[in-house]
């Protein structure tokens, strides 16, 4: 229920040229085209804007994600980025304050680490690969149906398959449409209804469920620029038909952070009750317990 409220919540936001200079009196003619008739010529129409450019970092829409959630960034043919995405294993809420300092507010544990790479294949349309250090490995490709630009909403299309253990077993395929609104020059909102086939969720007594299960969930993600190159960030991935027999509560990931970009850099701090940077990942749901504290770290070669 508190997942439906949600949702319901976000849909409810989401929801003439100069004339002509006069010729001079003795002027008769220019070229054989009698002056008066140069006058009746009406003046050429105002040029169009020029197509924006993919190229050109939008810094309404900067990175490819708002935390984990796919943006509507643009790629150019040809184009590359590369991310790095850390989630570390300390919980915040673990011991006291002076516990939470010495340790660096969770900055000196472990954790779960990935490395993404994509690349535009075409215009509006790009692939990529994103393996995280627990050896799952993530490819994914999307392509823009429409841009936010000019129109009411953008929509694309996103695919992924998530394979674990370096992608020999427990493939989950998933595919998703991105619905995307320009909040205008303060940023966006996206919504991504998703399902993920053939997902190992977490049984009891820390093992996993044998059965294969498809998941429906649907990702919620805004940017809200504070400045010119900062923002905040909030998304969550509520899963509509969450599993109630693993032995503990099912947690919908949910994340929020700061962002800062620079050119085609972008930098994020973010704290998340969730691991998961996959599709596969998110869709298994949030840690047991616990705030996490991690970044993403973006770059574009274009």
């Amino acid at each position: 229920m508190r997942s439906l409220l949600l949702i319901a919540s976000f849909g409810a936001a989401f929801l003439a040229a100069p004339a002509a200079p006069a010729q001079d009196q003795d002027q008769t003619s220019v070229k054989g085209v009698e002056a008066e008739d140069l006058q009746n010529v009406p003046p050429d129409p105002a040029p169009r804007p020029a197509a924006s450019d993919d190229r050109e970092v939008d810094p309404v829409e900067p990175d490819f994600v708002v935390v984990n959630v796919p943006t509507q960034a643009r790629m150019p043919r040809g184009g590359w980025a590369f991310r790095v995405t850390h989630r570390f294993s300390r919980p915040l809420g673990d011991g006291s304050l002076g516990d939470l300092a010495r340790d660096l507010f969770g900055f000196d544990s472990g954790g779960l680490i990935g490395l993404e790479l994509r690349y535009g294949i075409a215009s509006a349309t790009q692939v990529g690969i994103h393996r995280t250090s627990d050896r799952t490995v993530q490819l994914f490709g999307q392509r823009d149906v429409r841009r936010a630009e000019d129109q009411p909403f953008g929509l694309a299309v996103f695919a992924a398959i998530d394979g674990l253990d370096n992608f020999t077993e427990d493939h989950s395929p998933g595919v998703g449409v991105i619905v995307s609104r320009r909040l205008g020059e303060r940023g966006g909102a996206y919504a991504m209804p998703a399902v993920v086939a053939h997902l190992v969720t977490p049984g009891q007594n820390g093992g996993t469920d044998p059965e294969s299960t498809t998941a429906l969930v649907v990702g919620l993600g805004v940017r809200f620029r504070f400045s010119e190159n900062g923002a905040l960030l909030f998304e969550t991935m509520p899963r509509l038909n969450a599993p109630d027999d693993t032995g503990v509560s099912f947690r919908h990931p949910v994340s929020f952070g700061v962002e800062r970009t620079l050119g085609g850099h972008a930098f994020q701090l973010n704290v998340s009750n969730s691991f998961g940077t996959t599709l596969g990942q998110m869709a298994r749901g949030g840690a047991p317990s616990g705030w996490f504290i991690g970044f993403n770290i973006a770059r574009k070669f274009y």
